[in-house]
């Protein structure tokens, strides 16, 4: 006799307790990738900051170079037995512990071989984490509200970024000696952040992993894990292929959003460079910066929900990149504090929709038995153009000669994208599904 469905009230239990894996997870993402410590380990431990940022950019790069191998069969192998909270929970349970690892970098350059390698693996098994975390959000969500539930996830990710910012601002790194005994002696302030951002991952990583679904969709497969992976990996290939005869727009999908979703990530990444650099702020004014930006992210994101719901994710996500588009090009003119204010909220309240109904076109086209597989491709089409971002951001600085210019590259790379996603059918996908189903 198949499961009765859940009761509304414990559907409403289960989208709350996946969003709060969001929550949780931006300590990784806020704290220790962007804010504060990956700062930490460019300008204190190594032994100049620009031996520093180059290593830490290789680092990141092997890291994107393991994800776009290895996640396509990762996920497929989370669709062979239904597993995505599984392996969720291992993946996320990685990421925690080189958190913890990072307690263990002082402010020394032998040190800096150990942080680049944690924030590597922290990386790698991060978007792991993802590609189970976004295939659950298949199961626990419906056509008819998957754009509102990505868009909660991910304000709750921004909100929880916030919150988190705010905590350690207040109690470890503005106080000359914060909780725990945080003090600029061996690096330990930041060692303690790092610390305290495993715990909070780890608190709001336990529900979902508790009340997430789990169903077997394909059948466990058995025999030697490599073989099974070398097996998975070939599937993967034959289903490229087969989207390439068959599934053209969800191929057009994955290219036009890996291009955007590059551009919107160099955002943030470089969001705090600049404001450095050619705006003069501090570094507690970089943190105030992150807060103001995870509210105005997460605040777009849950709005726009509604709209994705409504109109549908490709309506949302091409007003969010024109407006970004638009909304950058004061950047490059003004050295103005006020001006970057202004212009750095108007981006962060359009990127989280974008992110949000991205991520949502992608779960309507995909049915729940391919949801590890897609989300895989997902993270594999964005990490094989990561450098795109970057580059473009370095070489119009080179051209022109001043730093505000990089936000020229940036906006080229998301007016490519924007330019690729506009002929995408989001339905089109979908039929061809469903022509499949009914032709067995």
């Amino acid at each position: 006799m198949p499961a009765s469905p859940p009761s509304p009230a414990a559907s409403r239990l289960r989208i709350v307790n996946w969003a709060l894996w969001d929550w949780g997870s931006a300590s990784f993402n806020a704290v220790i990738i962007t804010f504060v410590f990956a700062p930490y380990l460019t300008k204190s431990v190594a032994a100049t900051e620009e031996a520093g940022s180059s290593a830490l950019g290789w680092s990141m790069a092997a890291a994107g170079f393991v994800i776009a191998v290895i996640a396509p069969a990762a996920g497929t192998r989370a669709d062979a037995g239904g597993r995505h909270r599984l392996w969720l929970g291992v993946h996320t349970g990685i990421v925690v512990l080189t958190m913890f690892g990072l307690f263990f970098v002082r402010d020394s350059p032998d040190y800096l071989w150990l942080g680049l390698l944690l924030l590597a693996v922290g990386s790698v098994f991060f978007e792991f984490a993802e590609v189970s975390y976004n295939g659950i959000m298949v199961r626990i969500t419906t056509p008819d509200n998957v754009g509102k539930v990505s868009g909660f996830g991910w304000g709750m990710g921004y909100v929880g970024g916030l919150v988190l910012l705010v905590i350690l601002l207040v109690l470890v790194i503005q106080p000359e000696v914060g909780i725990l005994g945080a003090s600029d002696v061996d690096g330990l302030r930041f060692r303690i952040v790092a610390v305290l951002a495993a715990v909070w991952f780890a608190i709001f990583a336990i529900p979902v992993l508790f009340s997430a679904p789990g169903a077997k969709v394909k059948g466990t497969s058995g025999g030697h894990p490599i073989r099974a992976f070398v097996s998975d990996y070939a599937a993967l290939v034959r289903r490229i292929v087969r989207m390439w005869k068959e599934e053209h727009q969800t191929l057009r999908f994955f290219i036009a959003s890996a291009v955007f979703r590059d551009g919107l990530a160099a955002i943030f990444s470089f969001a705090g460079v600049l404001a450095a650099g050619s705006y003069g702020f501090s570094a507690s004014e970089i943190i105030i910066l992150g807060v103001a930006a995870n509210v105005s992210a997460g605040a777009g994101a849950m709005i726009a929900g509604y709209f994705d719901d409504r109109l549908g994710p490709k309506p949302v996500i091409i007003a969010g990149l024109v407006i970004i588009l638009v909304g950058g090009v004061p950047i490059l003119f003004s050295a103005d504090p006020t001006v970057f204010w202004v212009c750095a909220l108007v981006l962060s309240f359009c990127v989280g929709p974008v992110q949000a109904s991205s991520r949502s076109f992608l779960a309507r086209i995909t049915p729940p038995e391919s949801a590890g597989e897609n989300f895989g491709l997902y993270a594999t089409t964005g990490r094989a153009v990561s450098f795109l971002g970057p580059a473009m951001f370095a070489a119009s600085i080179m051209i022109f000669g001043f730093q505000r210019a990089g936000t020229l590259g940036i906006l080229i790379v998301l007016l490519i994208g924007l330019i690729l996603i506009i002929p995408v059918k989001p339905e089109a996908p979908r039929r061809s599904m469903q022509a499949q189903v009914e032709n067995r």
